[in-house]
């Protein structure tokens, strides 16, 4: 019989029209709400120190509010996975690094406040309100696996959700769950007409399919709340190995906690053997741009 390898995760949903130091704080006190909830794993949100200013090519006061890691935002979360005893995947900051480039960068913190290492957004967007290009040069870290206490996660950011070579490549490393910080919402239509349909359903249906193909935990952690032209929904959600939806937020501040029993993943893969059955010689034209 298989042996469960059960966690508790903890998906942080929260508003980030703040200021630095006000949603540091929210996010620290979700943290402990989380961890008196029996989280073991908490995620917070993409950027959650501030509202998305992406939403403009050229604020350039964005970048004086940069920061270096490790650094203060990075040392409070450090301190907050030793104090709870958990494994903290830290959203995401906007990084300035020694070189003077800037990343769009996520910190994976072990229980005993450990700073496992960093991953840098890999694809970054360039789209009407969401001026990524200007502000963030893309990861240099590639795609990234962390050996955990609580299991094998990968985190990738928000426009990675819709690239599944990303969630194909932490599969092969060995990741258990691919964790999404995201900013993602609705855009005003006195702004731009909605001609894509249900943007939300789109979004999760990806992700979920990411879920389904590798046979890995997928969870997905957005902020909410109206900023600028853009209302964020929130819908946080959580997908099964098999493609399951197992929990799913709706558009208020809330935790999202879900039981995840990995031990579910390598079972499932070596009985859909998608992987298994994969033929990598036939593939060299995913590598080569197009138009």
């Amino acid at each position: 019989m298989m042996s469960s390898r059960a966690i508790k995760l903890a998906l942080v949903q929260m508003p980030c029209d703040g200021t630095p130091a006000d949603n540091l704080q929210r996010a620290l006190k979700h943290v402990a709400e989380a961890a008196h909830a029996g989280a073991q794993l908490v995620a917070l949100p993409e950027l959650f120190l501030g509202p998305y200013f992406c939403q403009r090519k050229d604020d350039f006061t964005a970048f004086d509010r940069a920061e270096v890691i490790p650094g203060p935002t990075t040392e409070a979360l450090a301190q907050a996975a030793r104090r709870h005893r958990i494994v903290l995947v830290g959203g995401s900051i906007f990084e300035k690094a020694s070189d003077g480039k800037f990343y769009n960068t996520a910190s994976v913190f072990e229980a005993d406040g450990t700073l496992l290492g960093n991953y840098r957004k890999t694809h970054i967007p360039e789209d009407l309100l969401y001026h990524e290009q200007h502000y963030f040069t893309p990861g240099d870290t590639g795609i990234r696996v962390f050996s955990t206490s609580v299991g094998r996660l990968a985190p990738l950011i928000c426009y990675d959700q819709w690239y599944p070579e990303a969630a194909r490549i932490a599969t092969l490393q060995g990741a258990e769950l691919l964790i999404y910080p995201t900013a993602i919402g609705v855009i005003d239509e006195s702004v731009e007409e909605n001609i894509t349909g249900d943007w939300e359903q789109m979004w999760r249906a990806a992700q979920v399919g990411h879920a389904a193909a590798n046979n890995v935990y997928v969870a997905a952690v957005n902020r909410v709340g109206r900023e600028g032209a853009i209302t964020f929904w929130g819908g946080s959600f959580v997908a099964g190995p098999a493609g399951h939806v197992l929990n799913r937020a709706g558009s208020e501040e809330q935790l999202v906690l879900t039981e995840c029993d990995l031990s579910r993943v390598p079972a499932l893969q070596r009985a859909w053997r998608f992987l298994a059955n994969r033929r990598p010689e036939m593939y060299a034209s995913l590598t080569q741009r197009v138009n």
